[in-house]
């Protein structure tokens, strides 16, 4: 019995990452470093200020550009989103934003966090939490494009380590998907996406899903949470899976 001789599991990645993505404003993301892959949180508050931002986390040059990338996007598509008025007043003029990249010891750069940062922006100006299954990777151009971004294979990786089984992908980097394992390959499914409002889709919960409803999904069991009334909370919606049999 390995845990009788090893002791109990220290990290548990899948149940990890569902009771950090608990509220509007996180989402995860992933990076390729000389080490192989990692998940990246991205975390997202606002407070009462005059429409500064703030970011922290040792993040460098390129990164701190994908955010500047990631607000302007959010601040022209302000009534696509389903902001009030008031709200992008608030994000421009009396709302300060602080981004945080958690485990600050660790540097960050890369052009590959751009969807990301526009999701759990995204997820914290409309309320609606980010589901806790998928992983995303892709830079964003100021129109919304998503573009395609290196060490898919490692990111890839990552996710299925950290027990993500679903995982939005730049539609340009679909050849990278023959790199991967099969074994990984079998296990995941892939949504492969060209514009941010895409990922926004795919990763964000249904507006009528409350926090509190969404709360029982951080078990990471893999169930669904059910209402007072009995209603499943959808948190882990089917999509379209890549094919895996690539010669």
């Amino acid at each position: 019995d390995i845990e009788r001789v090893l002791g109990p599991p220290r990290f548990e990645p899948r149940r990890d990452v569902a009771r950090r993505i608990t509220k509007p404003g996180i989402a995860l993301g992933l990076a390729a470093t000389v080490f192989g892959g990692e998940t990246l949180f991205v975390e997202v508050e606002q407070v009462a200020g005059k429409g500064a931002v703030q970011m922290t986390g040792n993040i460098k040059e390129v990164m701190q550009e994908s955010v500047k990338a990631a607000l302007t996007w959010i601040r022209a598509n302000v009534a696509e989103l389903g902001l009030a008025k008031t709200a992008s007043e608030a994000l421009l003029n009396t709302t300060d934003l602080h981004i945080h990249f958690p485990e600050g010891a660790t540097p960050k750069d890369g052009p590959s966090a751009g969807v990301t940062i526009t999701t759990a922006l995204t997820s914290l100006l409309t309320g609606r939490l980010v589901r806790n299954d998928v992983a995303m990777t892709g830079e964003i151009t100021l129109r919304g494009l998503v573009l395609p971004v290196g060490g898919i294979k490692e990111k890839v990786v990552a996710a299925h380590r950290a027990g993500v089984r679903t995982v939005l992908l730049p539609q340009a980097n679909e050849k990278d998907l023959r790199e991967l394992p099969q074994k990984v390959l079998d296990e995941m499914q892939f949504e492969l996406v060209s514009d941010v409002r895409e990922v926004i889709r795919a990763a964000l919960v249904p507006a009528d899903v409350t926090e509190a409803e969404a709360a029982g999904s951080a078990s990471g069991d893999g169930s669904e949470p059910a209402t007072d009334d009995g209603r499943q909370v959808p948190l882990s919606h089917p999509l379209p899976s890549v094919p895996t049999g690539v010669p």
